[in-house]
């Protein structure tokens, strides 16, 4: 069974968002062995100047690598990133499985974003959408849609 680990920064704020996560790892119990690792944010200044930023950045940034297990392959959500439908995000999941990578890394940065060093150690940059959304929505979305890959492989029924 493929490991999947979720490294991202910040806790899921309001129960809506924990109740859709744990519901989505529940699901994900049937097609991966999941885990997710999670750091708190950087406290950012009001109206930091461009050096502050830099820092905040970085130790987040710094943080966030050191969440990301040895050996995996590393998806970064990221807005320079590729943008992938549905189908196409399970065609690369399977395509990844098919060449032995046994462990894959989704990563979500925090709200002021990170630093390239992330980008990168990424292996495959993919971006979630030209929309912007907070990282907690797109931590529940992610999971959403790493099910509906699963469900696209095994050619599955997703919607009842």
């Amino acid at each position: 069974m493929i490991r999947i680990t979720l490294a991202c920064a910040g806790k899921l704020k309001e129960n809506y968002l924990r109740e859709a996560e744990q519901e989505f790892t529940k699901r994900l119990g049937a097609y991966c062995q999941l885990e997710i690792r999670c750091i708190n944010e950087e406290k950012m200044p009001d109206n930091p100047s461009p050096a502050v930023k830099a820092q905040v950045l970085a130790r987040e940034t710094d943080r966030i690598l050191k969440l990301i297990p040895e050996h995996s392959f590393v998806v970064l959500l990221d807005l320079k990133g590729k943008e992938i439908s549905s189908p196409q995000l399970a065609e690369k999941m399977e395509q990844w499985m098919v060449e032995g990578i046994s462990h894959l890394t989704f990563v979500i940065g925090g709200p002021f974003g990170y630093t390239d060093a992330l980008r990168k150690r990424a292996d495959f940059r993919w971006s979630f959408s030209p929309l912007t959304f907070t990282h907690q929505m797109i931590r529940v979305l992610l999971l959403e849609q790493i099910y509906r890959a699963f469900k696209i492989m095994r050619k599955e029924k997703y919607h009842h």
